[in-house]
């Protein structure tokens, strides 16, 4: 689905070598968390994957095809199936929630019948759906960034896309929102990359946990590794 292969990323104008030598892949499917310190090189390899920079050396294969390999038309194309998740919501101040989410699917341009069937079945599968006519300042930030989810994954892409989803977040709403994303990666297969620095709360989803230092991938540690000892019935339990 997501193939790194010895990528570098070298920023020329700022000398700055961002990531070094990276090889990674991630399988449809797969819920992946890239942790690490601010500025270590996680929000540059979700940025390769929707081809909002490309890599200095090395590649990048999404959905079977090398970055370099897509036309304009076609890196359009794919980012209809690739959402995205920020930390600081990005969401329309004048719009209620409904319009918020609705929005992807009026860019692309879907039917009217389409949106009234999809806006509401991701608001509720958010938890939101008593919120659909409010506005995202009326909302708490941990229910803007659901909103934002809900945003990402109305138009069903194949990969989602989450930087720093839970960055602006407390403890508790923050074990909340990667619950939700475990559960949308369970209930809807997607491929969900999240890139956190908040290694407390990741390491409780017991899923694949890739750390990055300053360009260098450190470790790759998949599921079942004994840091990661609560399971996510463990999890919902609490």
């Amino acid at each position: 689905m997501i193939d790194f292969k010895r990528v570098h990323l070298i920023y020329h104008k700022d000398k700055v070598h961002a990531l070094k030598d990276v090889s990674l892949s991630f399988s449809k499917g797969e819920i992946s968390f890239l942790v690490g310190p601010t500025g270590c090189g996680k929000s540059s390899l979700l940025k390769m994957v929707y081809m909002d920079i490309m890599p200095s050396r090395g590649s990048v294969r999404v959905l079977g095809k090398d970055t370099y390999d897509y036309s304009e038309r076609q890196i359009a194309h794919l980012r209809r199936k690739v959402g995205v998740v920020f930390q600081d919501f990005r969401l329309l101040p004048t719009k209620t929630v409904y319009e918020n989410v609705a929005y992807p699917l009026h860019v692309i341009g879907a039917s009217d019948y389409e949106i009234e069937r999809r806006v509401p079945q991701v608001v509720k599968l958010v938890g939101l759906e008593d919120k659909l006519d409010s506005l995202p300042g009326s909302l708490a930030k941990g229910q803007e960034q659901r909103v934002s989810i809900a945003r990402a994954i109305v138009n069903d892409p194949l990969i989602l896309l989450a930087d720093e989803p839970t960055g602006n977040l407390d403890p508790d709403t923050s074990m909340e929102i990667i619950k939700l994303l475990l559960e949308i990666q369970t209930t809807r297969g997607t491929t969900i990359l999240v890139a956190s620095h908040d290694m407390e709360t990741v390491k409780r989803s017991r899923k694949r946990i890739v750390r990055i230092e300053n360009g260098i991938v450190v470790s790759d540690q998949q599921p079942g590794f004994a840091h990661c000892a609560e399971s996510l019935e463990d999890v919902r339990g609490e």
